[in-house]
């Protein structure tokens, strides 16, 4: 059952509710639950609309791609999962959430950061690409029948503030306090996610992807010219990156060839 909306998320919430259109209406709010993404999945199989979204302040049973899990502790970050129903949009939903993440955060904080394929948003370093460290990322899970797409869950985590991260993950991991060195809010995170998601998805409802494709691959640049190795349905490959095709798929440059990448783990160099 939903819990009472905290008083700074619900003031951030009003202050951008011309930008956000449908999304967060209606919003459910937990302090704790196993994983947004399910929560909002049960939500939509019993008729939510698009746009319903479900918030939490800890996860206990929180996942990323590839069945890994999302260290989720209380106080620590932002999780949140949108019922989206669209079908001509549905298959830009995970680029939709990379730039929203970035562009929402930046809005919010000032804290620049990037893209990296498929799912990640990290920060930018002069470093290798390998070297960046995560704080977002986004999960698209799609429900079918034999009519069709029924929804996607757009799930998205945000690290917000310095945790005791497991092992596997504080080698990587970091937060937008961490980076900026100061407190911050969760409400215009949130607030401003949210718009900025609404702002790219007008255009994929009328068919037209290539603000998004642009937006996306500006954002990205370790898309291009980095070095790759790749395991995929089909083995293990190495080369180097060479952008993203208009579907989404990375095309990575295998000697004389072009490969396309929908998926399988990626190890940047």
């Amino acid at each position: 059952m939903s819990e009472p909306l905290p008083t700074d998320l619900a003031a951030a919430l009003e202050a951008t509710a011309a930008r956000r259109g449908h999304l967060g209406s209606p919003l459910h709010y937990l302090s704790e639950t196993t994983s947004t993404n399910d929560v909002a999945a049960t939500y939509a199989d019993r008729g939510a609309p698009e746009g319903t979204t479900v918030v939490a302040a800890a996860q206990t049973s929180g996942r990323g791609r590839l069945g890994r899990s999302w260290y989720s502790p209380p106080g620590a970050g932002l999780y949140l999962s949108i019922v989206m129903r669209d079908k001509t949009a549905a298959p830009y939903l995970t680029l939709a959430g990379g730039v929203a993440v970035v562009e929402g955060v930046r809005a919010a904080t000032g804290l620049p950061l990037e893209i990296k394929w498929p799912n990640d948003v990290v920060t930018p370093t002069e470093d290798r690409p390998g070297r960046r460290r995560k704080i977002a990322g986004v999960l698209a899970e799609a429900s079918s029948s034999a009519d069709g797409l029924q929804h996607v869950i757009l799930g998205i985590g945000i690290n917000l503030s310095p945790a005791a991260y497991p092992p596997d993950v504080a080698a990587r991991a970091s937060s937008i306090e961490t980076e900026l060195g100061r407190a911050v809010d969760a409400g215009p995170v949130l607030a401003e996610v949210l718009a900025a998601l609404a702002a790219e998805l007008r255009p994929l409802t009328r068919g037209d992807a290539s603000p998004l494709l642009t937006r996306w691959r500006a954002l990205a640049p370790s898309s291009r010219g980095t070095a790759v190795q790749c395991e995929t349905p089909a083995g293990r490959l190495s080369g180097v990156a060479s952008g993203i095709a208009d579907d989404g798929a990375l095309l990575v440059r295998v000697g004389g060839r072009v490969e396309r990448i929908i998926a399988g783990e990626v190890v940047w160099k």
